[in-house]
């Protein structure tokens, strides 16, 4: 039964190794998928946003009534007490009683008699509400004032999404141009690899000099250590892209370094992009904070309207608690007439936010046109770079072919094989190089416009460098 299962048991091991290493080859859009899930940053302006949105909720708050229990115990230094004597001097204080010597007999009468008001020991217990009518606009101007706050959030979470997308696109990008570099840094060995045993023949049938074939040898060796140098540089970008996407296995990108044929004209960037940019939408989201704290200061300004109750809880058995009523209500009204925080010049100052914000914003717009059309240039560089360096590419693949042909006839030097050879793999490394800015560059602007959900769509109608050396080959 165990040799049975055996097999099952290799064959589900060798499924989940496969599985694992199919799941470390990412196309872009993965990668840009799992960023967004593991990034800590990205978690940190997440929970910026649910910070702002609770303290929003919080604000509405402050049209409900503040309703407090409390309790006071207080301690006198001897009971208040009321004697006959004081209550009758009280009482013959009164002008509008007719009967003369009234005081004077009561207190005759009552002289030894005391009465205990309050004792010195007091302690009570109420239930308070507060409920605010009219405050001049300052709890609206406080609950809009938290409403920008979020909306700023929001916005702030929108530009590290786009950071992080640009540098996504670098660092994901970067480990394409690294392998196509080493893929044609392995290319180069192996030619001149070929060279250097075609030139031990040679000199062994003494068709060329020792120096030739020791010029091979060299340029062969030099060619291991740039192969090498650029193996490394290869461990180096995806051991970063591998980081910046959280993983623990090597992560293989599945895309191509490509380019479009064409690019939708300036203007749809530059609109798409004054009308999206989060940046702006921050600046809105200052200008509704600063207009909320003008208003505020001037609710100042106003008069304070508010109802308030109290309903006892408890109260002690003395006389005057006695005669306290368990419930109040009532309106008050406060009236600001001078105050200290100087209302005046903050209402100026708020002004002066507002004003501030408002220039920002078109300074801002100037500036985005210029970024997104000097990205645009860029990425339209590039790809007439691309496309432009075919034809250096099939001159330097004929040239190497006669130095090639030259050299087997002994009509030619094997620098001139190693030259052919190197400038070559440049020409294919400049064309590599183009299409990675381009890339860069059409993910900024992808990034600017907030289009990056767009970018499949870019790379279904793409075309790799090697189609297009195809194309101009046929």
């Amino acid at each position: 039964m165990k040799i049975k299962s055996l097999p099952l048991a290799l064959g589900a091991l060798l499924g989940t190794l496969s599985l694992s290493s199919l799941a470390a080859e990412v196309s872009f859009d993965e990668a840009w998928q799992l960023l967004q899930q593991n990034n800590n940053s990205l978690a940190a302006q997440r929970a910026n946003v649910e910070r702002y949105g609770h303290l929003k909720d919080a604000s509405s708050s402050l049209n409900l009534p503040k309703v407090t229990v409390g309790a006071n115990y207080t301690r006198l230094d001897q009971d208040v007490t009321l004697n006959g004597q004081q209550f009758a001097d009280s009482l013959s204080g009164v002008p509008n009683i007719p009967i003369p010597g009234l005081g004077q007999a009561l207190g005759s009468l009552l002289g030894g008699v005391t009465s205990t008001l309050e004792h010195k020991d007091i302690f009570s217990s109420s239930i308070r509400a507060v409920w605010p009518i009219f405050t001049g606009g300052r709890i609206t101007a406080a609950q809009t004032a938290a409403e920008g706050k979020k909306e700023e959030a929001q916005s702030q979470l929108a530009m590290e999404v786009q950071a992080r997308y640009e540098d996504l696109s670098k660092y994901y990008f970067s480990v394409i141009l690294a392998k196509n570099v080493v893929d044609t840094r392995m290319a180069v060995e192996k030619g001149l690899t070929k060279h250097r045993d075609f030139a031990i023949k040679l000199e062994e049938q003494g068709q060329i000099a020792r120096v030739e074939r020791l010029q091979a040898e060299a340029s062969l060796d030099k060619a291991v250590v740039e192969r090498k140098k650029a193996e490394h540089s290869l461990n180096i970008a995806q051991a970063a892209l591998t980081q910046v996407l959280g993983q623990t296995e090597t992560v293989e990108p599945r895309d191509e370094l490509f380019i479009n044929r064409n690019l939708p004209p300036l203007d749809a960037f530059v609109d798409q992009t004054l009308d999206t940019y989060p940046g702006l939408a921050i600046l809105d989201a200052k200008e509704k904070q600063a207009s909320s704290l003008m208003k505020a200061e001037k609710g100042k300004y106003y008069p304070e309207v508010y109802a308030y109750g109290d309903y006892s809880l408890y109260h002690g058995d003395s006389l005057t608690s006695q005669l306290k009523p368990d419930w109040l209500v009532g309106i008050g009204v406060s009236v600001p007439l001078l105050e200290n925080t100087g209302r005046s010049e903050q209402m100026k100052a708020a002004n002066s936010a507002v004003s501030q914000v408002q220039f920002l914003r078109k300074q801002a717009r100037q500036d985005l046109s210029v970024l997104v059309e000097k990205t645009y240039l860029e990425a339209q560089q590039a790809l007439d770079e691309v496309q432009g360096l075919n034809s250096s590419i099939q001159l330097a693949q004929e040239n190497l072919k006669l130095r090639q042909k030259a050299f087997s006839q002994g009509l030619g030097r094997s620098l001139d094989v190693v030259d052919a050879e190197l400038y070559l793999a440049s020409i294919k490394t400049q064309q590599d190089a183009a299409s990675f800015q381009y890339l860069l560059s059409l993910n900024k602007l992808l990034a600017l416009s907030s289009e990056m959900n767009n970018f499949a769509t870019y790379k279904h109608n793409a075309v790799t460098p090697a189609q297009l050396r195809t194309e101009d080959a046929s």
